[in-house]
């Protein structure tokens, strides 16, 4: 008999699709199906990590909460984005990645049947952590203007009730690549000030814009900041995934219980990762611009060769998704098609939200191959879609 917390949850697709790939083993196959990315960490927390692997500090369960020259460099930075002055020892604790400190969060805050807002389609790994927390997903579509997309600002307070104890934002999102504007993220603080609900932000890809607009965060924004807990990690904008090292921030009161979660689930993070991580958020040059440079340019490359095809343009992040089902394909015989006739590897959005609106999209993850290898990526597709 499958859990009640599992009931729900299916597995991501991401796995099936990239273990097809590696089993392959072909140097001509485009690797799309999986958030990784071609551009190396910074110089600085290769060189950290290497040195922290002789380290006895780095090498023990303490301190569980993590190491405090991270939590100061962590709370540096979300302070410097927000304009709030957070305390490293009481309003930050290292997770071991991102997506942990946001289970973590969801753990401390929800009972069951407590429900999670969150926009539609949505990363299914957020979608399961509410789930697996006990929270109950109220999904908010995102609609199509210009072949960008916007919040549903109707539906969003809509989906507002007494039951609502957060509202899980990213802005870039994931899979989609919205970028949250300033009037929406107004609306969002009116739902959570009506619902006296928390915000918790996924800022994995906060500074991947493509918008050429500052970063608004959450917390930012007036009378906000008791309000927002903020889940950062260097796996994407400082390109260390396998680190896995995270963060979360927020107000002192909830910040109590999200560390209790944190000692009780986790215990402790990867220590030469937490070392590599401050080096990371410490260095002069973290090369975040540079590559965020780099990866605007495969996705304005992919919009043009895609541009008759429908296509929706992410304004950050590192991927963008095809309605394949307005051209007569499901999402499964899209990916089925691609791979075996034109070698590329991209992963169906089914469970990415509902099935009216995540099952009609395949995913393109641009950050992982240069343009030189995607040069062909029209021709691909038309070979194995006929279109």
């Amino acid at each position: 008999m499958t859990n009640s917390r599992l009931a729900n949850i299916p597995g991501i697709g991401v796995d099936q699709m990239g273990n097809a790939a590696d089993a392959l083993a072909s140097s001509t196959m485009l690797r799309l199906e999986n958030l990784d990315t071609d551009i190396p960490p910074p110089q600085e927390a290769v060189e950290a990590t290497k040195a922290a692997i002789g380290t006895d500090a780095a090498n023990s369960y303490l301190p569980f909460l993590g190491m405090h020259a991270l939590r100061e460099a962590a709370a540096r930075r979300v302070s410097a984005t927000t304009g709030v002055d957070y305390a490293p020892d009481e309003q930050c604790i290292v997770s071991a990645g991102g997506l942990s400190g946001i289970l973590n969060a969801l753990l401390a805050i929800l009972e069951p049947g407590d429900e999670v807002i969150i926009t539609d389609p949505a990363y299914a790994g957020l979608v399961n952590r509410i789930y697996l927390a006990g929270g109950v997903p109220k999904l908010v579509p995102l609609i199509i203007e210009d072949r960008r997309w916007r919040l549903d600002i109707d539906a969003l307070r809509d989906a507002a009730t007494e039951k609502t104890r957060v509202v899980l934002t990213m802005s870039p999102s994931m899979p989609s690549g919205i970028v949250h504007t300033r009037e929406e993220w107004g609306e969002i603080a009116a739902v959570v000030r009506k619902t006296d609900a928390y915000v918790l932000h996924d800022a994995a890809m906060e500074r991947i814009l493509f918008t050429d607009t500052p970063v608004i965060h959450p917390a930012s924004l007036d009378g906000m900041a008791d309000r927002v807990i903020t889940a950062g990690s260097v796996s994407k904008e400082y390109r260390m995934i396998g680190w896995r090292c995270g963060w979360v921030v927020g107000p002192k009161p909830i910040m109590k219980d999200i560390g209790l979660v944190s000692l009780t689930n986790v215990v402790c993070q990867v220590g030469i990762g937490m070392q590599g991580a401050a080096a990371a958020l410490n260095a002069q040059d973290d090369g975040v611009d540079q590559a965020t440079r780099e990866w605007r340019s495969r996705r304005d490359f992919l919009v043009t060769e895609m541009s008759d095809l429908p296509m929706v343009s992410p304004d950050g992040g590192w991927s963008l998704l095809i309605d394949t089902q307005s051209i007569g394909l499901t999402p499964d015989e899209a990916s089925k098609l691609l791979f075996e006739q034109g070698e590329v590897a991209a992963t169906p959005m089914t469970g990415w939200g509902s099935p009216e609106r995540a099952d009609r999209y395949l995913r393109f993850v641009y950050a992982n191959e240069p343009i030189a290898r995607l040069s062909d990526i029209r021709e691909r597709i038309r070979k194995a879609w006929k279109t």
